[in-house]
């Protein structure tokens, strides 16, 4: 017997794929989906067999004494139902898709990983064959703080600032010190016997470094390393090394780059006394061109090298400045209000950002994660047009090299219409935080923008510390930028915050003067609107030079 020759088709049979000819007078799809497979294969005439490759049964003539009829029946689960089997799909296209194209933070973010320092491992090569598995490994440190003030809280939470700083710029930290007293001690920063007591702690702990917290004066950091035989940097020095980690932009790398040099310059110090060296008789065999000729120190010449690259970064910084003047002077032009979300590093500022504008920039759960400003254009509900634009966090006693470099970029918040001030709900003192970014607003002249307090992570927060802040920040919302709560909110209040057009007008526009609508709609408001066989008849409010557009239509 030889099978039909017409080609297969596949027969969707629920959750079984079947191969059935189609019989001579046939006619429409196959029947219900829990019909078995035995009555569509009877209908065609047609028997399965066992071993034959049925995609190819018009090229087979088998040998029907020789097979077996093979049982083809199809028991369907009961219980199927495909509505229920539909439903459980509702909500896969919101889930990420892993070949999507991923945003510009989440391949910086990626990149900062792939070379992050790995604690663990040695540096030092024991053997030729580890040469393609050596990795940096993370300095270990000792901190050490005075306590001058405050509570015994306002202590343990700065230390643990402190630990969170150490740990962003690649350290592992062992232990942790600190000392109450009136004053820092001027020669060693902590008393004497706490210096010995901080050797022996390095010495049992293998420790390489100690980080002190607070700005030490240059005697204070040659004696606390002559004593401890250990390298010895303050908290100013490891901020300036997170910002030089995670600047991006050229012109936040210059600011970073001015801001060392200029902490360096007064802190040039050298083992012995080689700085100390002096150039010899003959300048060309010396310090060689440029040299300021026989006698000159090392450390002169040092210091002569850096005031030249300062002049250098602080020309180039100018010249970048007058290029953020006019995109800003661009804005003020075009009457676009500016709204810039500022506040404490590690606050959520980025991810709020991202939740209301999808601006998709770097979002990491460390201090400093992001430093170079974003600014993205966005719209309101009636569809007026505004900028919001992220800023560099700010930390407790931030360094003052760093906010006269950072000066430039700081003036966006102080130039803004409305102050997004971000404020961590779930941290051990939010209070401080917002004393803290404040300080910073009045010594950048930003203290007198409208303020909106937006208290974030209300999902890690306890409940009683957001009742306590709403009662003290009377302007201010509660939201989470992880969950998306809140965020009408904050919209809803940006909007009321916005300044709005001072100027009334009420005009009839012609219908090609379909611009004028459009900007009105961007940059005004429209209370009214009547389609007449004239024009349009619009009223609301705008800015003066729309306003004045607007003169030669008034009715």
């Amino acid at each position: 017997m030889r099978l039909s020759a017409a080609p297969p088709r596949r027969l969707d049979a629920g959750r079984a794929n079947l191969s059935v000819c189609p019989s001579a007078g046939e006619e429409g799809p196959i029947g219900p989906i829990h019909r078995v497979a035995t009555n569509a294969f009877a209908r065609c005439g047609a028997r399965t067999y066992a071993g034959s490759r049925m995609t190819n049964a018009s090229d087979l003539t088998p040998d029907v004494e020789d097979l077996e009829p093979v049982d083809s029946t199809i028991e369907l689960d009961p219980d199927f139902d495909l509505a229920d089997e539909l439903a459980a799909t509702r909500g896969w296209e919101s889930e990420d898709d892993p070949e999507a194209v991923p945003t510009v933070g989440a391949m910086e973010l990626a990149e900062r990983h792939a070379l992050r320092r790995v604690a663990g491992l040695s540096t030092e090569l024991e053997d030729i064959s580890e040469v393609e598995y050596r990795q940096l490994r993370l300095e270990r440190v000792v901190l050490v703080g005075v306590w001058t003030d405050g509570s015994v809280q306002d202590a343990e939470n700065s230390m643990a600032e402190l630990a969170l700083l150490a740990e962003t710029a690649g350290s592992e930290v062992l232990e942790a010190i600190y000392q109450r007293r009136q004053s820092p001690d001027p020669a060693t920063y902590v008393g004497r016997g706490k210096v010995d007591a901080i050797r022996e702690i390095v010495e049992a702990t293998g420790a390489d470094t100690v980080i002190c917290d607070g700005e030490l004066a240059p005697s204070q950091l040659r004696n606390l390393e002559d004593r401890l035989k250990v390298k010895v940097v303050d908290r100013t020095a490891l901020i300036l090394d997170i910002f030089a980690q995670h600047a991006k932009s050229r012109e936040g790398q210059a600011q970073v780059e001015l801001a060392q040099l200029n902490y360096m310059k007064q802190r040039l110090r050298g083992w012995g006394g080689n700085l100390s060296r002096q150039v010899g008789g003959r300048v060309a065999g010396g310090a060689g061109i440029g040299g300021r000729g026989p006698g000159e120190t090392k450390i002169e010449t040092d210091r002569r090298r850096i005031n030249t690259k300062i002049s250098k970064l602080n020309r180039e910084l100018k010249e970048m400045k007058g290029t953020r003047d006019t995109k800003r002077q661009e804005r003020r032009r075009h009457k676009i209000p500016a709204v810039s979300i500022a506040g404490y590093t590690n606050a959520g500022k980025s991810s709020l950002l991202n939740r209301l504008t999808d601006a998709g920039v770097l979002v990491e759960d460390s201090l400093f994660a992001t430093l170079d400003p974003t600014t993205r254009r966005t719209t309101t509900s009636d569809g007026r047009v505004y900028t919001m634009s992220d800023t560099v966090g700010f930390v407790r006693h931030l360094p003052h090299q760093l906010v006269e470099a950072f000066r430039s970029t700081l003036e966006e918040v102080a130039d803004a219409d409305l102050i997004l001030h971000v404020v961590d709900g779930s941290h051990p003192d939010p209070e401080g935080q917002l004393a803290a970014v404040r300080e910073v607003f009045a010594e950048i002249g930003a203290s007198q923008v409208p303020e909106l307090v937006v208290i974030n992570k209300a999902d890690a927060a306890d409940p009683l510390v957001l009742a306590r802040l709403l009662r003290e920040e009377p302007h201010s919302v509660v939201v989470s930028a992880k969950t998306g709560e809140g965020m009408t909110d904050v919209l809803a209040l940006v909007e009321g915050e916005l300044p709005r057009p001072g100027v009334e007008f009420k005009a009839l526009l012609p219908y090609e003067r379909g611009d004028l609508i459009n900007r009105l709609h961007q940059h005004g408001e429209i209370d009214s609107m009547e389609h007449t066989a004239d024009g349009t008849i619009v009223a609301g409010r705008a800015n003066e030079d729309l306003a004045g557009e607007l003169a030669s239509y008034a009715v």
